[in-house]
């Protein structure tokens, strides 16, 4: 086992992280930056190193420095939680090179996967059914038309680097698809430093569901179950829950077989996600993996009651999938609600940094609040805009809602604004209420049904 883990993120994953070191007799070091000397997780820390600046390229991006913070502190191990460093296969390489294990899956999985092209491809011919798409990579704004025209239109263009919405323009028709493609492929050069595009057929009204995996060395992986992300704004994710409505048990078996499968196949360790779409007629298509713990791997621990960050740095350790969970069978048991509070006009979206003022949790049977913010701690401008993540459990889904709905009545945060109140509106409307939701549900609260619920 590991004698110290560096925890190369803030907020509140790297406070979850070291929850779990703690709860495993590790001892855990924490990287900030200039802005983030008074946050909880270099409290809690049993170490904490300054790495830079507030700009995140010059602190939390910035490998020399994280990597030499893990060396100056004799950290065994370390874990890059979510965004950030979490999916640079580049940084993972490192780590190995460094002789520090990598808490997640080898540089050559995170690679092939971090590449949503290669990564079509590669589940296609591990049997795993795909949204129809371009062949490879899409290099001009005529070539793009001809895939268009190919796959028929609506079509989704998206960065093969992308990644949290980033990189992707929706073409309804022909004369969108030049426009989509230029604008897609300038904002991946941007924000990714890379411009390969590729097209995908967009499904109207499709639901986003995705199944958590643990893989571990000797080839045995298992799934944990299925969440739905549907609630998105801007393709970000702001509310999860799991089991999704439409999955019924005959569908989750096959399709989590099928995902166990593959996992196996193409030999990826650690925890991961498989995202798909699901169409009006409940087929579901592969559109990426993310190597890596999600924002709402909550909700799984809830319905399974398994750790999953503890899971994780077990399996990096080199326990088996056996040993993790002998006497915790995978089971569902209930249904869990997550809902993303963010620092930002509830309307708009626009981010709103500053100082909170007033600062209270809700609490309670079935209620989970994981969060790095407190009274009078500051919302910076310079990182994600996540104050907290409520999470609820009930016996069923009806219980979750009602919990969820009466959590968020008692969730204080002033100072700064929140998505409390579209949090709020989500659950009163009554297309929510009945599970008939899709990802384009936010942009009409009171849309007409898409699905029926099971």
């Amino acid at each position: 086992m590991f004698k110290k883990i560096l925890i190369a993120n803030r907020g509140e994953i790297a406070l979850r992280v070291i929850r779990a070191c703690k709860e495993l007799g590790i001892r855990t070091v924490a990287v900030y930056s200039e802005a983030d000397l008074q946050s909880l997780h270099v409290r809690f820390a049993d170490e904490a190193i300054c790495i830079g600046p507030a700009r995140p390229g010059a602190s939390y991006l910035n490998i020399p420095a994280v990597i030499s913070a893990a060396a100056i502190t004799d950290a065994d191990a370390i874990h890059p939680g979510y965004g950030f460093l979490s999916e640079d296969a580049n940084f993972a390489e490192v780590c190995r090179t460094s002789d520090i294990t990598f808490i997640g899956p080898r540089p050559e999985l995170i690679r092939l996967m971090g590449d949503k092209s290669t990564a079509r491809q590669a589940m296609k011919d591990a049997g795993m059914p795909v949204l129809a798409g371009s062949e490879g990579l899409v290099h001009s704004a005529e070539e793009a038309k001809e895939w268009g025209s190919a796959i028929g239109y609506p079509v989704l263009v998206k960065a093969a680097a992308g990644g949290g919405g980033r990189g992707m323009r929706v073409a309804h028709a022909p004369e969108e698809i030049i426009p989509a493609f230029l604008a897609a492929r300038s904002e991946a050069l941007q924000v990714f430093n890379s411009d390969e595009m590729y097209l995908e057929k967009l499904i109207p009204g499709a639901r986003h569901i995705e199944f958590q995996v643990l893989a571990d060395d000797n080839g045995q992986a298992i799934h944990l179950g299925e969440r739905e992300c549907s609630i998105q704004r801007r393709y970000q994710k702001i509310v999860e829950e799991s089991p999704a409505v439409p999955i019924t048990p005959q569908k989750r078996r096959e399709m989590g077989a099928l995902v166990e499968k593959v996992i196996s196949q193409i030999g990826y360790t650690n925890a991961g996600t498989v995202e798909f779409l699901m169409d009006e007629r409940g087929d579901l298509f592969f559109i990426e993996m993310n190597t890596r713990i999600q924002v709402e791997h909550p909700v799984t621990e809830m319905v399974t009651g398994i750790d999953l960050v503890k899971s994780q740095i077990l399996l990096a350790a080199g326990a088996s999938l056996q040993e993790i969970t002998a006497d915790r069978p995978v089971v569902l048991r209930g249904h869990s609600i997550e809902c993303r509070i963010n620092a930002e006009d509830p309307d708009t979206f626009i981010p709103s940094a500053g100082q909170i003022t007033a600062f209270h949790v809700p609490g309670g049977t079935g209620v989970r609040v994981d969060s790095a913010s407190y009274s009078e701690c500051v919302i910076h401008p310079y990182y994600d805009s996540l104050i907290a993540k409520l999470v609820v459990h009930g016996r069923n889904r009806e219980e979750a809602l009602s919990r969820m709905s009466c959590a968020l009545e008692m969730f204080i945060v002033e100072g700064v604004q929140t998505s409390i109140p579209k949090h709020r509106k989500i659950l009163a409307d009554p297309n929510f209420l009945q599970g008939n939701y899709h990802v384009g549900f936010l942009s009409n609260c009171q849309a007409r049904p898409v699905m029926a619920a099971n």
